[in-house]
């Protein structure tokens, strides 16, 4: 049986769970497959539904779900390089 904990709920969002549902609802991907997503998993260049009309509505779902702003100098590259790398973008603007 569990006593009530006063301490603090982390409230930071699970971003992991967030981008795999983001990724299955923009890109009409299935559950399986962003679930078998792994931190190296290529996806701008090797995903064909993951396109540069895509990467804009990516970000704009983003703010809405994560409740941040994208500044046009805050992508590069590098952020639609991996799964992992567009997980950390997106852990790092949570904060």
């Amino acid at each position: 049986m569990q006593g009530h904990n006063n301490q603090p709920v982390d409230q930071t969002p699970d971003v992991d769970s967030l981008m795999r549902a983001l990724l299955r609802d923009v890109l009409g991907l299935s559950q399986d497959r962003v679930d078998a997503f792994t931190a190296d998993t290529p996806l701008f260049g090797a995903l064909p539904e993951l396109d540069s009309m895509a990467v804009a509505g990516l970000l704009t779902e983003m703010e809405d779900r994560f409740g941040i702003l994208i500044e046009d100098e805050d992508i590069d590259g590098d952020t639609f390089e991996t799964f992992g790398t567009l997980s950390a973008f997106a852990q790092a603007k949570v904060g």
